[in-house]
This record gives C-alpha cells, sequence and structure tokens, in this order.
C-alpha cells in the first residue's frame, strides 16, 4: 500500500511528504485511509529528546481520524467504510488493561513511544526499501494512510465531520480526561490549570462541565489568556507573575483543590504545588527533560503529585462522551482547531509552537 507521508529524518530538519509503502495489515491490524489528524507536541519530542530515544526515519501523528480501507486476521469490530477515530494503544493482556486502565499498559512505551511494532518492525518502507517507522502512537497517522491496532480504533459517527474529531485522541482527551475521569472534579471544587494550549483549554471546558467554582487559567501568552476566559475558565493568570501561587490562593480561600500542570517545566510544576490547599491533587501531562525538585514540606498536608497519562481515559467509552457533551454546546473543542494541508506542516508546527494557533490539524492531500 501506497501513502504520501510527511517524513522526519533529522531532529533538526522539516517534515519532507514522501512516498512510502505501509505493509500489508497483519492479526489486529486496521487500515486507516487518513481524513485528517492534529498535530501535537509530542509529536515534536524528536527534536527534544536525546538520541538513542526513537529511531528515525519516522512518521509521526498520533491525533487521526479517516475510514478504513481493510483489516487484517482476526479483525472483528471493524468492517471498510466504517468512520474511526484512532487514539493510544496497549496490548490488552497485562494487568492494567485487564483492570480498564490502558493508558497504564505495561507496554505503553514500546507501543506508543517507538515507532515500532512490539516485534521491532518499521511498519513501513522509502522509495529506497528503508525502513520508515510507521507506528508512532499505533498509527503514524501524519500520512494519507496509517497502519493501526484495532484497539487504538474508536467508532466515528457518521454525522459529525471527521476533519474535527481527530485531536479528540489526545491532546483533547488528556485534558478532560484528566478532570473528568481522574480528579472527578465535583461541583463548587477548584482548579487551577498550568498552561493554555489544547490540554489546557480541554481541562478548562471539562472543569466548567463538572461544576467547578472557580477555574484559574495560567498562562504567559495573553492572547491564551483571554481564550480560556471564552471557555469558561473563571479567572486568568499571567505565567510570569512572581506572586502567581499567592494569587491563586487567594482566589481560593487558600488554595486550589486541583492543580494540572500542562507544560513539563519544573518551574512551574513547582509554582503548581505551591498553589494548592492541603489535602489537594496535582497531576502532570506535560512532558519534561529536567528533573523536578521540591521542598521537603511541598506535599505535606495531604498533597498528592501523580502523572497522567492520557487522563485515564479508556478511548471507545470517553471520546464518545466528549462528542455527546459537544452535540450539546457543552464542550466547543472545534473552537481549538486551525486545519493546514498535510503539505504545510512546517508551518503548522512553527503556528503550534509560537501560539498562533492552539490545534493544528492537518488535512492529506491538500
Amino acid at each position: 500500500m501506497r501513502a504520501d507521508a510527511a517524513v522526519l529524518r533529522d531532529p533538526k530538519g522539516h517534515f519532507a511528504i514522501e512516498e512510502v509503502t505501509l505493509d500489508q495489515p497483519r492479526a489486529g491490524e486496521v487500515l486507516v485511509d487518513v481524513v485528517a489528524t492534529g498535530l501535537c507536541h509530542t509529536d515534536l519530542l524528536a527534536r527534544s529528546m536525546p538520541t538513542g530515544h526513537y529511531q528515525l526515519p519516522m512518521i509521526f501523528g498520533h491525533e487521526g481520524a479517516g475510514v478504513v480501507a481493510g483489516v487484517g486476521p482476526g479483525v472483528t469490530a471493524f468492517t471498510p467504510g466504517d468512520p474511526v477515530i484512532m487514539s493510544f494503544d496497549s496490548c490488552g493482556r497485562c494487568q492494567q488493561c485487564r483492570r480498564g486502565e490502558p493508558a497504564y499498559c505495561d507496554s505503553f512505551n514500546q507501543l506508543n513511544g517507538s515507532g515500532r511494532r512490539m516485534d521491532g518492525s518499521a511498519g513501513a518502507a522509502d522509495a529506497s526499501g528503508c525502513a520508515v517507522g510507521a507506528r508512532w502512537f499505533g498509527q503514524s497517522s501524519f500520512a494519507g494512510s496509517a497502519l493501526v491496532s484495532e484497539r487504538s480504533c474508536v467508532a466515528a459517527p457518521r454525522d459529525v465531520p471527521l476533519e474535527l474529531l481527530g485531536p479528540l485522541a489526545c491532546g483533547v482527551q488528556t485534558g478532560a480526561a484528566s478532570v473528568i475521569e481522574t480528579m472527578r472534579i465535583r461541583p463548587g471544587q477548584s482548579i487551577a490549570v498550568f498552561g493554555s494550549g489544547t490540554v489546557g483549554l480541554s481541562a478548562i471546558m471539562a472543569a466548567r462541565v463538572a461544576g467547578a467554582a472557580e477555574i484559574i487559567a495560567v498562562d504567559v501568552l495573553e492572547n491564551r489568556r483571554e481564550l480560556a476566559l471564552q471557555l469558561g475558565a473563571t479567572h486568568a493568570l499571567d505565567g510570569s507573575d512572581p506572586d502567581l501561587a499567592a494569587l491563586i490562593c487567594d482566589l481560593t480561600d487558600g488554595g486550589a483543590c486541583y492543580a494540572l500542570e500542562t507544560t513539563g517545566k519544573a518551574s512551574v510544576i513547582r509554582m503548581a504545588v505551591a498553589s494548592l490547599r492541603r489535602r489537594s491533587f496535582c497531576g502532570l501531562v506535560g512532558v519534561g527533560t529536567e528533573p523536578i525538585e521540591l521542598a521537603p514540606d511541598a506535599l505535606g498536608a495531604g498533597r498528592t503529585l501523580s502523572y497522567l497519562l492520557e487522563g485515564g481515559a479508556v478511548p471507545q467509552n470517553f471520546i464518545p462522551r466528549l462528542i455527546t457533551l459537544w452535540r450539546r454546546n457543552e464542550f466547543p473543542f472545534d473552537q481549538l482547531i486551525t486545519t493546514y494541508p498535510m503539505a504545510a506542516i512546517n508551518e503548522a508546527e512553527r503556528d503550534c509552537i509560537s501560539g498562533r494557533c492552539v490545534k493544528p490539524v492537518l488535512i492529506p492531500g491538500r
């Protein structure tokens, strides 16, 4: 199966549109014609992580939506023509998966972070026959077609444009599920969200749905703070304010019940913990590259600090809930999206990093 794909060969280089040859679907795999795919900061990790974490060349992309074109042996949940959303992969066999917690699958890193199958095969080859990683988060959707694990696929409604649905697979899901599934915020409680990108803004919208009393958005960009207020934040604070923790404590009568940190920066994590009240919880979703150092008493008085993968969501259950909320005009995630042709992926990356757009969505074939 031949497809055009955005291939990254050098961590410091540009994505290049190349023709690749995908393997035929194996047992448990689905071939999807990609309609649209979100670009997430996680897709740019190869630019910042040490050499050896990923094997380039690679096709990234892990927020895909499209139409099933073929299925491998043993696939029963999907048939050609079915619209699907592609989320993260999991093994389905380990203790965590059997407990209904696929985001914490024992094989999560290999299945989602290596760009290879469990047996080490790449899934695609370039015009010279050299291997190209095509299983990033079980899908590698920066392409016209993607080989996907059946467990990664979520049935999509036929009456909602697929161009909207890709971001639900990771960034939107992570922010919203952190609030709804893991934190389980109750009406009247408070939350401070550090970073107003896709994940942070999705958390803010979810906190509004949950009935939080104080929803505090923190960001260094004024336009992001303004958008956060439009989407449900009750307050928006400048992340560069040296008195930020004290301001949050004042607004929440002694500290927030919950904090969600989306930047991965150690200094922001310390600020998030400092903004909490007694018996509180701080969730981390940003991928950081530096050690986190906290004062000896930072987690005193019952404060909890935990990293959250995909918000703890089960995509097949949670993504349909988000679509239902969107239909009710309670979760307007579509306001985050700016579309680009796949050929403009490097422009989309620049706009994402600069903050010019919140969620770039790439359209293959344009």
